[in-house]
């Protein structure tokens, strides 16, 4: 049986894209049974509808606090009950106690570093400014810390011919679209114990 998802994200949907893929292929144990955006422009939208998976978009204008957004969000989740929670390119903080005590060791994220090296929002950039010639990707659990939940899988990019950070950017992403799907893949088939 596939492992239940709902994919969470805020821009244009390559990780989502890449699970989607990796799915279709047969190479990702699991199936997408929503998507939750929280910008309502987001080309990752585009992707979904494509696919014909359930869209959910929730926008922080529409919510009087932080907290009133995550409620929100634990009642998409809730209906569709999923056996994980996969960020994908989610540049919104969980704050909610409610969302961590039902999903508890079930939501997945991905960070463009070596964690703890470059927690945040511009871990690309970060590193390019510090002169790293070595820097890669983190796949972990989210818990209530920013960028320090338990690790799952690490993988090093050599950055060292990079000229910017953007190019920082798109060599580590094409190696999270390879990395995401198949770290699902085996917590899928518990190889990876959650």
């Amino acid at each position: 049986m596939a492992l239940s998802l709902v994919v969470l994200a805020s821009g244009r949907g390559s990780n989502f894209k890449a699970i989607l893929d990796a799915i279709a292929a047969g190479k990702c144990g699991a199936k997408v049974e929503a998507l939750i955006c929280d910008h309502a422009g987001a080309p990752v939208l585009e992707i979904a509808k494509s696919a014909k998976i359930p869209i959910h978009v929730i926008e922080k204008k529409d919510f009087a606090s932080p907290l009133a957004f995550d409620e929100k969000l634990l009642a998409l989740l809730s209906q569709h009950n999923p056996g994980l929670v996969v960020l994908a390119g989610y540049m919104r903080i969980l704050r909610s106690p409610k969302i961590f005590e039902k999903y508890r060791r079930r939501i997945l994220n991905i960070h463009p570093s070596l964690l703890p090296k470059y927690p945040g929002a511009h871990a690309q950039k970060d590193a390019f400014d510090a002169g790293e010639k070595v820097s890669g990707l983190t796949i972990h659990l989210v818990d209530e810390s920013l960028d320090a939940g338990p690790i799952l899988y690490q993988e090093k990019v050599d950055i060292s011919g990079c000229k910017s950070a953007e190019e920082v950017s798109e060599k580590i992403l094409a190696r999270e679209h390879l990395a995401y799907p198949r770290v699902i893949d085996k917590i899928a088939r518990d190889e990876i114990k959650i």
